[in-house]
């Protein structure tokens, strides 16, 4: 009998972990999306790939606007968004997603124009952790990092993100696998690393991909966004 309670007491308790560490993880997550304000910060490594997109600064009011953009050798790409809804300046003013679909790309340029489209894409963090806890598996806690894999479906949904074109239907993805850290700090969400691999098929050719996605927290409360007012009125708000 005691044999059998071993092995049971050690299932209990792992279970009890993963519970606790999938709530602290979703409470963490939680005090940022309901924060009034924050600062993020994304960077992206693609293994293997001849570019490495730009690193994103974004500002977000809760259930407001969010400001974000990018830069690459020395021109500075701005999208602002509410909701679903978002435009990006142009040297032709405030354009949407649609509007450089129309364009064949637009935004002052082709290669910027599609920067451009791929910034409308951007997701907010903290919103995007508390929709990726449903697809984790189990969850290690320690010193202040959370860390675990993701299950296939939330990989493939990852992988897939903000691949294609604005408003498209996403690639097909196989063979996804992937595998997320959580940094919290006070109970709340500080830091995030997601490591996706995959194939991903592009115009019916499959191509591996491998992707490191890091996104950084700061100013929770306390960061100021400033919203052009010919931005929101071509957002409609």
């Amino acid at each position: 009998m005691k044999r059998l309670l071993v092995p049971l007491f050690a299932l209990a308790t792992s279970a009890l972990c993963f519970a606790d560490a999938k709530q602290d993880l979703m409470a963490a997550a939680k005090k940022v999306a309901d924060a009034p304000n924050y600062t993020w910060t994304t960077a992206t490594e693609i293994e293997g790939g001849n570019w490495t997109p730009a690193t994103i600064t974004g500002k977000s009011q809760k259930g407001g606007f969010a400001v974000v953009t990018s830069e690459r050798e020395g021109t500075v790409t701005t999208a602002v968004m509410k909701g679903e809804k978002g435009v990006l300046k142009t040297d032709e003013g405030w354009k949407t997603a649609e509007d450089l679909r129309n364009a064949g790309g637009g935004g002052g340029g082709g290669g910027r124009g599609n920067r451009g489209a791929m910034l409308l894409r951007t997701r907010l963090p903290a919103d995007d952790v508390v929709k990726m806890v449903e697809n984790l598996g189990e969850l290690k806690s320690a010193d202040g990092v959370i860390s675990g894999d993701l299950t296939e479906k939330g990989a493939k949904e990852l992988l897939s993100l903000g691949r294609g074109r604005p408003g498209g239907q996403a690639p097909e993805t196989k063979n996804a696998k992937g595998s997320a850290k959580f940094w919290v700090k006070d109970g709340s969400l500080t830091k995030v690393e997601v490591k996706l691999s995959g194939t991903v098929s592009f115009n019916g050719e499959d191509r591996d991909m491998a992707r490191t996605t890091t996104h950084e927290i700061k100013s929770v409360g306390t960061t100021e966004v400033k919203v052009p007012e010919d931005a929101s009125k071509a957002i409609g708000s």
